[in-house]
């Protein structure tokens, strides 16, 4: 393989590589470290620009350079020292004056002299600040030109060294983003390798991550309570399989024994064939209402399907007609408050919550008992509107309450999961499923609305459940 063919492969694999989290913080924190730090040396460069030529002038002058004593300053005040101008356009220092008439030259200079002297100092004195002028007038023109040139050298290296400094910042602020980021990331490295981990059967595990309680932390607590969540449900669900399938054996074993002891009969009768047969069509019957009963809590925990309003009152009192000859079969009185409550959700799936705590309120009870069953419509909220989903205050409500044995308050939760019987015993009651609580409280769920199952102290329960307003 040649060399060239290495580096494509290598190529193609750099760019077919997983772009993850951490490297696109790292590169974030790079390219926001650059462009603060370019921002940044552009500022500095221009501010330098415009404040290093007048500095580097009065650093070129030299020391005791001022430009205020530029060539034209100095000869006005040397003209201003000597005075006005005098014999032959020199200036006149002193009280000296012109030659009077009768004065030779020789005594006017002897008394004079001072004043001669003085004349002739003056005049060196004048040379020697016009010599001094140049001297300042050539200084300035190099002091100019060093200036103009000098600025543009140093802010240009001051620039090419900014640059290096910048080059070197940005590859170690790239490599600390790096090491940062794996180890802000490193919760989430934990919490991606459990997820792969965890299956139903460790389901027990946590994450229990520890550290700052930050966003990460926090998406630990939700991830491990996710898991509690589950846990809870796929031990529900084990558990509510085990119970199906045990409710579902005893009919089917009831079946087979009857049909073999039918057929292993030699003196069998019609009769006693007849019989047999009566107690297979009940256990099927039997088998039928717990099918029917897993489907409708099955389906109620779907959600709904196809919600519309429907008048709660309409609904309890199609149930109740239809249950009267068994009210009167054992002897029970019931009492009936059905006022108009419209309600909003899926009739069907409240209609077989109606009829299964109206079922519950008939079985389980006492000889010559009492069911009492009522309907509530929505009361007016604080705005005035119907009454809503908001609380259970203000919820279309459907409740029901019998004269049954003693619940103790401790058991009433219990009584909510499937297949939970007050006494324990499955087989007590066989006209039951011991799914009725489960599925009220699966459809009102499902409704969004509330379920209340109070223990009556004079035996019973009390059952109430609220609907959002239609």
């Amino acid at each position: 393989m040649s060399a060239r063919t290495r580096i494509t492969g290598r190529l193609r694999a750099l760019r077919g590589s997983r772009r993850t989290v951490r490297l696109k913080l790292t590169v974030l924190y790079g390219a926001l470290f650059l462009i603060s730090g370019g921002i940044l040396l552009t500022i500095t460069n221009v501010v330098v620009a415009n404040t290093t030529t007048s500095q580097v002038a009065f650093d070129a002058a030299g020391p005791g350079f001022s430009i205020a004593g530029a060539p034209g300053a100095i000869l006005s005040s040397a003209r201003a020292i000597a005075g006005p101008p005098g014999i032959k356009g020199a200036p006149v220092i002193g009280s000296a004056s012109p030659i009077p008439p009768g004065v030779t030259p020789a005594y006017w200079l002897r008394v004079n002299r001072a004043a001669v002297q003085a004349i002739v100092a003056t005049q060196k004195r004048l040379k020697y600040i016009q010599v001094q002028a140049k001297a300042v007038r050539s200084r300035l023109k190099q002091v100019i030109t060093i200036a103009r040139h000098q600025p543009d050298t140093e802010v240009h290296h001051l620039l090419i060294t900014s640059l290096i400094a910048l080059a070197v910042m940005a590859i170690l602020s790239i490599g600390l983003g790096w090491l940062v980021a794996g180890r802000v990331l490193r919760p989430l490295r934990t919490i991606t390798a459990a997820a792969r981990d965890i299956s139903a059967s460790n389901l027990h595990q946590r994450l229990a991550l520890d550290g700052p309680n930050d966003e990460l932390h926090e998406l630990g607590s939700t991830f491990d309570a996710l898991l509690g969540r589950l846990e809870a449900s796929f031990e529900a669900q084990r558990q509510f399989v085990a119970n199906a399938s045990h409710e579902l054996r005893t009919p089917l074993a009831r079946q087979r024994t009857v049909a073999e002891v039918a057929l292993s009969d030699p003196d069998a009768t019609v009769e006693s064939l007849r019989e047999s047969h009566l107690k297979v069509l009940a256990a099927g019957e039997q088998q039928e209402r717990l099918i029917e009963a897993l489907l409708t809590l099955a389906r109620s925990e779907r959600g709904l399907a196809a919600p519309e309003s429907f008048d709660l009152a309409a609904l309890a009192d199609t149930v109740v007609g239809t249950r009267q000859p068994e009210f009167e079969q054992r002897g029970l009185t019931l009492e009936a408050e059905l006022e108009p409550a419209p309600a909003f959700g899926e009739p069907r799936l409240v209609e077989r919550l109606v009829a299964n705590l109206v079922d519950n309120a008939i079985r389980h009870n006492i000889p010559a008992g009492s069911v009492r069953v009522a309907t509530r419509p929505g009361t007016a909220d604080t705005a005035g509107t119907a009454g809503t989903a908001g609380t259970a205050g203000t919820r279309p409500t459907f409740s029901v309450s019998n004269t049954g044995p003693f619940v103790p308050p401790e058991e009433v939760e219990r009584l909510l999961q499937p297949f939970q019987r007050l006494d324990g015993d499955r087989a007590a009651n066989r006209e039951g499923v011991g799914l009725g609580l489960s599925i009220a409280e699966a459809i009102v769920r499902a409704h969004g609305g509330t379920l209340t199952v109070r223990s009556q102290p004079e035996g019973g329960l009390a059952v109430e459940a609220g609907f959002p307003a239609g």
